[in-house]
């Protein structure tokens, strides 16, 4: 079959890599078919538009059968790392799922993109995303499956976390594992491995590792950065103290990147992920005719890409889980549940093009216009009871798309010039949005600002009343200022 007529099915759309591979893919002139979740979450990328979406739960049978249908190749890049504590067991049940319905589909390839696991003292993360792909393997369908170790890249959780360790800590004490070896990969070579090996004349059944081209330790990686950063050489300090446990909470801490995802990154740090030359992929896909990225190739592209404003997808674009007591921004309105509103409204003689670039810029390194330290304080405990906090920012400090997480809010609802609407991915007892509307009245330009909460049960009313008071200095304030400041622009 050519392979420009052949229908190519992406999971995971809406994360890090799945984002930039249906770029990639339709770049390439392919036929792709995405499975999202939610639909809205894709509906700011700039190849929305271009695919066909089908919208349903990769855990479902009868979703996962629509999805297949006529697919001559599915690309899994699915996990569950923050889902749960037994998410290998989660992630297994979904692979197999998944491998089922392909049978059924006769779908003519899987490409499975998991993690380098060589080292027999492999992690937890590592050990799942192997099984996982034991089990897309369980079946007729042929899988190709692609390990990978550490991803550099704008907007990568790896990325992030060794971008904020360094900067933030020109002295630092670090756990053995930073002198482990390890060989990373630039995201514009594993996007090169994963839109050629769509071009294959027949399916391959087989696991291949890929990396860059060298063999580093994760301080080597971080000498190197502030080297490109223009900062002086860290000093490092090695103590055999730091578990893993408390070394994620202190990255939590330090860096964007939260706890519960640091936590399976440094895992797999502890095993030494080295790519293993008897499972090659050149005589696959030959090497890009410019060469693979070095680390500091990868640092600085991906540093370049940050300072120019061009990160295409991030770490947290996918959703973050909530506690258990807060349901998931696709789940279904709890039945019977009353809106708690907190409503302000302003009228202006500024227009509403420098009103809405006022909010349209909001968060991130500009702030929220006002009472930042009780944003601050609130982005601190959040981080304390397991949630994302303020540090996430912003994908570009200007524009924004739906599915764009921002500090602890993400884009859910956005019509240019007239209405943000964002959903709070904080640890709350219920669901919680703050929404923006602009209309223009007698020449004027009519500003409104709501603050809504559904709460669950009691526990989720008593909190409401209890940080009431301080709605009367956050919101009025913020109100205030971005007015003020689009009189000012």
């Amino acid at each position: 079959m050519d392979t420009q007529n052949r229908l190519f099915l992406v999971t995971g759309a809406s994360g890090y890599v799945g984002g930039r591979l249906v770029r990639d893919l339709l770049g390439d002139g392919k036929k792709v078919r995405v499975l999202v979740r939610d639909a809205k979450k894709i509906q700011g990328q700039s190849w929305a538009n271009a695919v066909e979406i089908i919208e349903g739960n990769a855990s479902n049978s009868q979703d996962l059968d629509r999805a297949l249908a006529g697919v001559h190749t599915a690309y899994y890049l699915l996990h569950s790392i923050n889902v749960a504590t037994d998410f290998g067991d989660i992630e297994a049940a979904m692979a197999k799922g998944f491998a089922e319905s392909a049978q059924r589909q006769n779908v003519a390839q899987i490409i499975y993109l998991g993690g380098i696991a060589n080292d027999e003292n492999r992690s937890r993360h590592l050990t799942s995303r192997m099984n996982t792909g034991t089990q897309l393997a369980s079946t007729s369908v042929p899988v190709l499956e692609l390990r990978a170790g550490i991803i550099i890249g704008s907007g990568s959780a790896s990325f992030e976390m060794l971008r904020h360790l360094t900067h933030r800590l020109p002295i630092m004490t670090t756990p053995k594992w930073v002198s482990n070896r390890t060989q990373p990969i630039a995201i514009r070579d594993v996007l090169y491995y994963l839109r050629n090996v769509a071009n294959l004349e027949k399916p391959v059944s087989r696991i291949c590792d890929i990396g860059g081209p060298e063999v580093v330790t994760y301080a080597v990686m971080m000498q190197k950065f502030a080297e490109i950063s223009g900062l002086r050489k860290r000093k490092i300090i090695q103590v055999p103290v730091l578990t893993p446990k408390l070394s994620s909470l202190w990255i939590g801490f330090v860096t964007p990147v939260p706890t519960s995802l640091a936590r399976p990154l440094v895992e797999s740090l502890i095993s030494e992920v080295v790519v293993d030359s008897r499972k090659t992929i050149t005589d696959l896909i030959p090497l890009p005719s410019e060469g693979l990225l070095t680390v500091s190739q990868a640092i600085q592209l991906a540093l370049t890409r940050t300072a120019e404003n061009s990160v295409d997808t991030r770490w947290s674009d996918a959703a973050f889980p909530t506690a258990p007591w807060q349901k998931a921004q696709s789940d279904p309105d709890w039945a019977g549940e009353l809106t708690l509103k907190d409503h302000r409204e302003i009228t202006t003689e500024a227009s509403i093009a420098k009103v809405w670039e006022q909010i349209e810029g909001i968060g991130g390194e500009r702030g929220w216009f006002g009472s930042g330290w009780l944003w601050y304080l609130r982005g601190v405990l959040d981080r304390i009871v397991g949630g994302v906090g303020l540090r996430r920012g912003r994908r570009d400090p200007q524009h924004l798309r739906i599915g764009d997480s921002l500090d602890f809010w993400r884009v859910e609802g956005l019509e240019h010039g007239k209405h943000l609407r964002l959903y709070a991915e904080m640890i709350l007892p219920g669901k919680a949005w703050l929404e923006f509307n602009l209309t223009e009245k007698d020449g004027q330009t009519v500003v409104t600002q709501d603050a809504l909460f559904e709460p669950r049960g009691l526990g989720g009313q008593i909190y409401w009343y209890v940080v009431s008071p301080f709605h009367f200095f956050i919101f009025p304030t913020m109100l205030r200022n971005i007015v003020k400041a689009a009189r000012k622009s």
